[in-house]
């Protein structure tokens, strides 16, 4: 018989690191490393810092972010991040579509459960987890 097991990270729109990048240069500017450790709150793993910088390339190419070298007291100069005003519009329209999103998984976290009793956690807000029936 199959036992269910909750997932250890959670299973994340695709491109979803684009929109979280966006937001958090929106808080404000960053390099690299730091954006890498505030993009855990959003279920990415710090292990691959090369995904965060193909998409912080993508971003600036398409003119969503732009960046500069700043000199490091406590070692080699750091490429700061900071966000465009296209970036900003962008980063609007993604809220929009994620709003959207959310509806719609809520309607259908709402259906089932009818069926099986799923337990929101406060910490995580929108992690599910199995509770006994």
């Amino acid at each position: 018989m199959p036992t269910h097991t909750e997932p250890s990270t959670p299973a994340l729109p695709r491109n979803f690191v684009r929109p979280c990048i966006l937001l958090l240069l929106r808080e404000h500017p960053a390099h690299g490393y730091d954006l890498l450790e505030r993009l855990r709150v959003f279920g990415f793993s710090p292990t691959d810092p090369g995904r965060l910088y193909r998409a912080l390339r993508a971003l600036e190419a398409d003119g969503l972010v732009r960046s500069a070298w700043e000199p490091s007291e406590s070692g080699p100069n750091r490429r700061i991040y900071e966000l465009t005003r296209a970036g900003m519009e962008e980063l609007h329209d993604h809220a929009e579509a994620i709003t959207s999103t959310s509806a719609a998984l809520d309607r259908f976290l709402t259906r089932y459960e009818e069926f099986v009793a799923l337990g929101r956690h406060a910490a995580g807000g929108d992690r599910l987890a199995r509770q006994p029936l």
